[in-house]
């Protein structure tokens, strides 16, 4: 680590300690951790439960919009000691834990439900139509700039191209790529 970093974390611990209290005695705090550990892993830092937070919440604006997320309504006032990205909407009913939001900037989360180990990265806008909001299974990612909405659901282990739209159903085990309106599947191992 560097020493700016190792500093400006230190200088946080002071300003975030609210946040370490109600994560201490949060009903959410094993939901958190699995969110944490997955961020780290993906930044290749390998730092311990209070330190790690310490870590993501001084210098990921997108973590804490996904830690107020899961600590609200109690997180309300402590967001006026450390702003959260203020371009990524998060307003989905549920989502599972291990998600993650990579660089998160002008990015709407508004599915129905999320699963487990689910990325999300920038200019994504995933939203409901009249007829309801999609349901993201487990272990997707959603690349740059793409749209998911209306009453849909993604499958299991499924990958959204950069830019793509998506309308329809996806079933498991897909990709959905930009430009060309088709899913692509592939089969599995045990296949």
């Amino acid at each position: 680590m560097r020493p700016q970093e190792y500093m400006l974390i230190v200088f946080n611990a002071i300003r975030c300690f609210p946040h370490l209290v109600l994560f201490s005695v949060h009903r959410n705090k094993q939901i958190i951790k699995a969110d944490m550990k997955r961020a780290l892993a993906d930044m290749e830092k390998n730092y311990g439960t209070y330190f790690g937070l310490l870590y993501l919440l001084s210098l990921c604006k997108e973590f804490r919009n996904l830690f107020y997320y899961r600590t609200r309504p109690f997180s309300f006032l402590l967001q006026f000691i450390c702003r959260e990205q203020s371009s990524l909407f998060i307003q989905t009913k549920s989502i599972g834990e291990g998600f993650t939001i990579t660089h998160g900037f002008a990015t709407a989360i508004g599915a129905e439900a999320i699963g487990k180990n689910c990325t999300v990265y920038q200019q994504v806008t995933i939203g409901g139509t009249d007829d309801g909001a999609p349901v993201l299974k487990d272990n997707i990612k959603v690349y740059a700039g793409a749209v998911i909405f209306g009453k849909i659901t993604i499958g299991n282990n499924v990958t959204i191209g950069a830019n793509a739209t998506v309308y329809m159903n996806v079933p498991d085990n897909s990709s959905v790529l930009p430009g060309t309106s088709k899913v692509f599947r592939w089969k599995s191992k045990k296949e």
